[in-house]
């Protein structure tokens, strides 16, 4: 909608009154208007003596005094309550994002823990919003990453902010409403199957353990064998039924790649995780499998892949910018933002936010490709 003549110069006299002085090119195309129409519109303001044109810029007159500008919203007293299934492994960068990014901010972070107990991310939720907290960052124990129907209702209850973390909702759930930060793993597990395609591998398979990151693997991977028009290679057994122990993981996927790699089925594989990775690679090479030389390997994880013995090509998910990702919009719901944040998420931000953050691709020696100098 066009504006009157009037609406235009209060929103010119805004702008420079705020910042001092602007480029009229810049004002122009802040505004959406014509060069033209500003130029004549400046004219007639500083014929008024409201402004000052210099040198193509709009001026705020001197000796006329400018309001100060409002100071940055503060999140002292300020407490986050957060709740994970552990603060080991995985979650351990994810809790130091969050908690680095919310101290930034001069609030507090409080964590509860799940252990992946029935009931307890709940308990543990409540726990924290009744000793205080003014918003929630949530990573349920859901198994599959997502709630099963009828399952995590009790995300929406609280009247406070809430963020989900490395967790989604289905559409038509009510915690699909909710904010949310996540590692794009499907993206990652396609980002592995893309670099072994370039290295020349035809035939993929994929081995995860059950657990809620699995199915967005298995998403993206399947995305990535059709897109690239690769050769469809037999299921990991543990797709069909959850292994029953560690043990039985290990051995089921170990039976599973040296067969695929004795019928030429399969040249390469992507691991989830790095830590199971190690322990497969060294029994894989008992049996007379070369790694990469029989078989390429991309583990998915990389928390301790360089340090294998043969180190580990591995996608990595970008856990503390997940963290800090969830503390800053968490904390935009909460009318303040971190110091230095971009406004992407910043205060006042009203629509529900789904994000999504792509993890990297590190080349070492696993693939067979060369991995670049350090």
């Amino acid at each position: 909608m066009r504006l009157h003549v009037d609406q235009r110069h209060e929103r010119v006299l805004e702008l420079v009154r705020e910042r001092g002085s602007l480029r009229v090119a810049e004002l122009a195309e802040e505004l959406g208007m014509s060069a033209v129409t500003l130029r004549r519109d400046v004219e007639a303001l500083a014929a008024q003596g409201l402004v000052e044109r210099l040198h193509g810029a709009v001026v705020w007159p001197a000796g006329q005094s400018r309001p100060a500008p409002a100071p940055a919203p503060s999140a002292e007293g300020l407490v986050v309550g957060m709740v994970v299934p552990t603060t080991e492994y995985y979650y351990a960068d994810v809790v130091r994002g969050a908690r680095e990014t919310v101290e930034a901010a001069g609030a507090r972070l409080t964590i509860g823990l799940s252990h992946y107990l029935p009931d307890e991310d709940a308990a543990q939720a409540r726990r924290l919003l009744s000793t205080g907290a003014d918003g929630l960052l949530l990573t349920p124990s859901w198994e599959r990453g997502c709630p099963e129907r009828g399952e995590g209702l009790w995300t929406v209850e609280p009247k406070t902010p809430v963020v989900l973390v490395e967790r989604s909702a289905p559409l038509g759930h009510p915690a699909a409403r909710l904010d949310r930060v996540r590692s794009d793993h499907a993206h990652g597990a396609a980002e592995a199957v893309a670099h072994l395609a370039g290295l020349g591998h035809r035939a993929i398979a994929l081995a995860v353990q059950d657990s809620p990151t699995a199915p967005r693997l298995r998403v993206g991977y399947r995305a990535a064998v059709e897109a690239l028009g690769l050769t469809p290679v037999p299921t990991s057994p543990l797709d069909e039924a959850p292994s029953r122990s560690e043990a039985d993981r290990f051995e089921r996927t170990l039976e599973y790649l040296c067969q695929g790699v004795a019928s030429g089925s399969v040249t390469a594989a992507i691991v989830h995780s790095d830590a199971d990775a190690i322990v497969l690679i060294p029994r894989l090479q008992a049996r007379g499998v070369r790694v990469p030389e029989d078989l390429a390997v991309i583990a998915y994880d990389d928390e301790v892949a360089s340090l294998a013995d043969l180190p580990l090509t591995a996608v990595a998910p970008d856990k503390y910018a997940v963290g800090a990702a969830a503390a800053r919009l968490l904390l935009s719901r909460l009318g303040v933002a971190e110091p230095g944040a971009s406004d992407a998420t910043g205060p006042g931000a009203g629509a529900r936010r789904h994000l999504d953050i792509l993890p990297t691709l590190r080349v070492r020696v696993s693939c067979g490709a060369a991995a670049p100098a350090p």
